[in-house]
């Protein structure tokens, strides 16, 4: 008596399952990354960005809006938006030095490093933390998986 052919039903559950898994893994990535940037926010009364925006001025005394961006990952308005929030509230200092005095250099204001010694870090959040400790080829695949999901959500 020939066996029913249940093969195919059973890779489309497993693999319905391991969708299931893999979505639960990206709500414990997110919910990570959204506690840690909740508790910098209520331990310094600023944003993830900003703390993240003013740890790299401190560590880089003097650089231009254009290699904030860089250094944050984003594009250069959203700099410029986030240099601006920091201005107003006074924990940025812009200097124009040099020969070319359209290039603005950026400097802590005293009161942003009294805020940076209380927000809990990472600085850039946990999530840059733990990539940065992936070895190379752990990291090569999780670029190459990603890409590909990010091709099918178009």
């Amino acid at each position: 008596m020939p066996m029913p052919s249940g093969g195919a039903d059973l890779d489309v559950e497993v693999d319905r399952d391991a969708g299931v898994r893999v979505l639960r893994q990206f709500r414990v990535v997110f919910n990570a990354v959204k506690a840690h940037f909740q508790r910098v926010e209520r331990e310094s009364g600023l944003g993830g960005a900003q703390v993240w925006a003013l740890a790299i001025v401190r560590d880089r005394p003097g650089l231009g809006i254009n290699e904030l961006a860089a250094a944050l990952s984003v594009r250069q308005p959203t700099a410029s938006n986030l240099v601006r929030g920091l201005l107003q509230l006074d924990l940025l200092e812009v200097r124009r030095e040099g020969s070319d005095k359209r290039m603005v250099q950026l400097y802590l204001r005293p009161h942003a490093r009294k805020l940076l010694r209380r927000a809990p870090g990472p600085s850039a959040g946990v999530l840059p933390q733990a990539l940065a400790q992936l070895q190379p080829a752990q990291l090569q695949r999780l670029e190459g998986d990603l890409g590909a999901l990010i091709a099918l959500l178009g």
